[in-house]
């Protein structure tokens, strides 16, 4: 009896591996997704669990910013940008005539949402809605549950107007100013036994249903243009109201986009995480060409796209660390259209712009970095208007102002900076007497002097390709001007007065305002020490040592908080997922744990980055460290679990960390594959032994983008303890722009 309940039980065991194992090769791309993951905030804002297809022009967030919230204001047709407000609210009502208000505050249950199909119940008014996305036209089926009055009301969050008419619903919402309208066009199923009697020219309206009425479907389209075209998106692209017909189509671009990249190994959490960022990672930019013209937020017209696509909405402080030369490697095609859109954008408004939306430019934070993003595409062998992205990027950075936030021609500031080379700071409780300077932003001297020296040699890269000498000599020289603010006494970069003197007193954790704004930005001077993405070697050189450059990055991990932890993070919100004085939340920290292979100590950044992202991005509602910002943190993780980092936007190179999975393969436009093989990987064996490429012998801690377009495989032995001899030599160490100023000749 004993040997037989051996028998069956060893049985049962191997049948419940037998069906875990065909339920995890059966699974998809997109059933790794997981859109709750960060839904939870550590402080300040959240992921939102989007619905929407990759890179669409729709996109729908319930109307809801947290997710223990337990309102929400309805569900939009709607989101134009990622975090900057919904449009067109879809407001559905079952119960007495009564009781309906052009408000309403619902509570709700049962929300299931992944990247291609949304649900929720209204459970005060027993009403059940589903959602499927489209490119530009999308579909809600609503089922009343409940009897009473039937009801389905849209309201404009801005000055609109909306028309009922037959079993359709179209009309506009104002977005953000008053130049850009979002029009849509709506059909039911079901023909309305009337409409609002305030009706047209409102912004708010109701279509009523017959109370026997069960089910209503509204399929409807978007647009920036007009009202016939958003009809015409709507034809194009739904026949008919078959929503999970819709869910499924966009269940298979989503399989599309996250099948460029194939993980094996690792846990079942693990490839949740990685292909969720990677999701996120095709939030933005979206594409807003419709049939061959798009609407321009930038000057407020209609223009034929010349058969070349228009993208918009980008945060390019954000993206162009890792969400850009992430869609460099996986879609190079959209990216040409995206620089292209960027061009344009210049052309229509006479500026570069920094935060692209599809009402212009937001001009946010400081820096124009979309030079670094024409660097890299250029750098990496996309083919654009590189004499027309010069000529925008150049007129921008000497004529507009630095000011953080401010969106002007330049300034006294301005022009103090082109003379001596670094922005000048205030001292604590000093007055600013320049009025564009925000009271809450501030000058940000450090953060804009360093971000102005990259995007100096941004520039210089394309006029270097252009064969302008002069100008070139004349960019790379001021790419050095970190260095103005660099003090050998502390080991910060620390900001300087309009008479060059180091401003005193200085606390480098604690600086002057909230998020150290007065003199960096959103995060302290700790941060602000490795911010010369383009020039690891003169950083290192002015440190004085490799040796002296590890003893800061090690205590870089090490330095605490010095306060309460309320204190600190009422100073430094933005500072979040601290390791020490790291902060694993926010884009200026995301390359420096790859630092150490710059110095000859590549086994540390392989222990970091290995326990940074166990330790902060994670399988459940807060395991976002800090503000995804649409793609920006997603597309960090998505590269360095798969082992390698492009520490600088502007050169051809990934540097190599230590991989999570045992095989990432990426799948390329040109019909190769490049894949990276961790052997004997573990949580353990996170240390890099030796290492091959394409079967040779390769001892360096970077790779090219050649070698990735190439295909091919990177081979990486791995084992429990760091091999302290390899990538060390001086060939091993990534290259960067060196501590002399080379000219051209």
């Amino acid at each position: 009896m004993k040997q037989l309940f051996t028998i069956l039980l060893t049985l049962g065991l191997l049948c419940g591996c037998n069906n875990q194992q065909t339920e995890q090769s059966s699974k998809e791309p997109v059933d790794y997704v997981n859109n709750r993951i960060g839904n939870i905030s550590h402080l300040l804002v959240p992921t939102f669990p989007t619905c929407h297809q990759p890179n669409s022009m729709i996109r729908m967030n319930p109307g809801h910013n947290e997710f223990v919230t337990d309102r929400m204001e309805g569900l939009p047709l709607n989101v134009p940008s990622h975090r900057q407000g919904s449009v067109l609210f879809m407001m559905p009502y079952c119960g007495d005539a009564a009781g309906l208000k052009s408000r309403i505050n619902y509570r709700y249950d049962q929300e299931k949402t992944t990247p291609y199909k949304y649900s929720v119940l209204f459970d005060d008014y027993g009403v059940f809605v589903e959602f499927a996305p489209g490119k530009q036209a999308a579909m809600y089926s609503l089922t009343f549950e409940e009897d009473g009055d039937r009801f389905i009301q849209l309201r404009a969050t801005g000055k609109g107007e909306i028309k009922g008419e037959g079993n359709t619903l179209s009309g506009y919402d104002v977005y953000v100013n008053n130049h850009t309208k979002h029009y849509f066009y709506a059909e039911f199923d079901q023909t309305p036994i009337a409409f609002s009697e305030n009706g047209n020219g409102t912004a708010i309206n109701y279509a009523q249903f017959d109370k026997n009425v069960k089910r209503v479907n509204m399929r409807y389209g978007v647009s920036y243009i007009s009202v016939e075209q958003a009809k015409k998106n709507l034809e194009k692209e739904i026949k008919d109201y078959n929503l999970e017909n819709l869910a499924l189509t966009a269940r298979n671009e989503w399989n599309k986009a996250l099948g460029k990249i194939d993980v094996s190994g690792g846990t079942e959490d693990q490839k949740t995480t990685f292909y969720t960022a990677l999701y996120r990672s095709h939030e933005r930019m979206i594409n807003i060409s419709e049939d061959g013209k798009y609407f321009s937020g930038f000057d407020g017209k209609v223009h034929d796209d010349e058969g070349v696509d228009f993208w918009t909405d980008d945060w390019i402080w954000d993206n162009y660390h890792a969400l850009h030369p992430l869609q460099i490697i996986l879609n190079p095609a959209d990216e040409v259209e995206k620089l292209t859109s960027y061009i344009r954008m210049y052309e229509h408004s006479g500026w570069m712009p920094t935060f692209p939306c599809v009402f212009g430019d937001a001009h946010c934070m400081n820096g124009n970095h979309a030079a670094a993003m024409f660097a890299d595409a250029l750098a990496k062998g996309l083919e654009f208007d590189v004499n027309k992205a010069y000529e925008g990027m150049r007129h921008t950075v000497l004529n507009e102002t630095m000011i953080p936030w401010s969106r002007s021609p330049k300034t006294v500031l301005d022009d103090f900076y082109h003379e001596k080379g670094w922005f000048p700071g205030l001292y604590p409780g000093e007055k600013e007497t320049i009025p564009q300077v925000s009271a809450f932003e501030r000058r940000q001297s450090v953060a804009v002097t360093q971000a102005a020296s990259y995007d100096d040699w941004s520039i210089a890269q394309m006029a270097k390709h252009l064969g302008k000498k002069d100008e070139y000599n004349f960019h790379i020289k001021r790419a050095f001007n970190y260095r103005h603010l660099f003090n050998k006494e502390t080991g910060f970069f620390q900001p300087k007065d309009k008479d060059g003197k180091f401003i005193e007193p200085f606390d480098p954790i604690f600086c002057d305002g909230i998020g150290a704004r007065a003199w960096f930005a959103e995060n302290n001077a700790w941060t602000y020490i490795w911010n010369v993405h383009h020039n690891i070697a003169d950083l290192i050189d002015l440190f004085g040592s490799n040796q002296a450059f590890i003893d800061k990055l090690d205590q870089l991990f090490a330095e605490g908080i010095k306060r309460s932890k309320w204190q600190y993070y009422a100073t430094n919100p933005d500072a979040t997922g601290n390791v020490g004085q790291y902060v694993a939340g926010n884009e200026p920290s995301f390359h420096i744990p790859y630092l150490y292979n710059y110095a000859g100590q590549p086994w540390k950044a392989q222990k970091r980055i290995r326990m940074l992202m166990e330790s902060w991005f994670r399988n459940d509602l807060m395991g976002v460290c800090g503000d995804e910002d649409g793609g920006g943190m997603s597309a960090y993780y998505v590269f360095s679990a798969m082992g390698f980092y492009p520490v600088t936007a502007g050169l051809p190179y990934y540097v190599i960390g230590s991989p999570l999975f045992d095989e990432s393969s990426i799948h390329l436009d040109n019909g190769k594959t490049f894949t990276v093989i961790a052997k004997n990987n573990s949580e353990d064996n996170k240390y890099i032994q030796s290492a091959e490429l394409n079967g040779q012998p390769f001892n360096k801690t970077y790779f090219t983008h050649e070698d990735i377009m190439n295909g091919g495989t990177l081979t990486l032995i791995m084992g429990n303890r760091p091999n302290k001899q390899w990538g060390v030599g001086k060939d091993a160490i990534p290259p960067s722009e060196g501590t002399e100023i080379k000219l051209m000749n």
